[in-house]
């Protein structure tokens, strides 16, 4: 466990608040204590954060935030997305692994964007490389090819 401490005017201080806020949200807080202390001429907040050393809470996860891919998409995207997702899905329940396993959703939502139609194209996405690529490409060129209603192209 770690700890650091802030203080923070009673009448507030805008700078200091995110500073705190920054912190909590960034680190996984064990507890916090917080006290008003009042001097002669001055109040202010004193907070006392126990924290996991371990890094940034974002971490858990993946550490990025959470991006909303319908918002960043074009609809015909967003629509190959799913579908690439759900191909996901059946590839994880298949081999009892969790989905990021097989590929992220920013690998996916780059094999939309580019309309991945080879092997060649897949490997050109940061992360997807050849084993990636040999053992659930295909699957996962089916979906696309699918999504534009081209279901008996083969992908080479």
């Amino acid at each position: 466990m770690q700890f650091k401490l802030f203080s923070i005017p009673a009448t507030g201080d805008s700078e200091s608040e995110e500073e705190l806020n920054r912190f909590l949200r960034s680190y996984r807080a064990v507890s916090v204590e917080k006290e008003l202390v009042q001097g002669s001429h001055t109040a202010y907040w004193c907070f006392c954060v126990e924290y996991l050393p371990s890094g940034p809470a974002e971490t858990k996860g993946g550490g990025r935030p959470r991006v909303d891919y319908k918002e960043i998409l074009s609809a015909e995207d967003f629509a190959l997305f799913v579908r690439l997702r759900e191909a996901r899905k059946q590839l994880a329940g298949t081999e009892s692994i969790p989905v990021y396993a097989v590929c992220t959703n920013e690998h996916l939502a780059e094999m939309a964007k580019a309309r991945a139609s080879s092997m060649t194209d897949l490997k050109k996405i940061s992360g997807f490389g050849d084993a990636k690529a040999e053992k659930y490409g295909e699957t996962l060129l089916t979906a696309i090819r699918e999504g534009f209603g081209h279901k008996d192209e083969t992908g080479g």
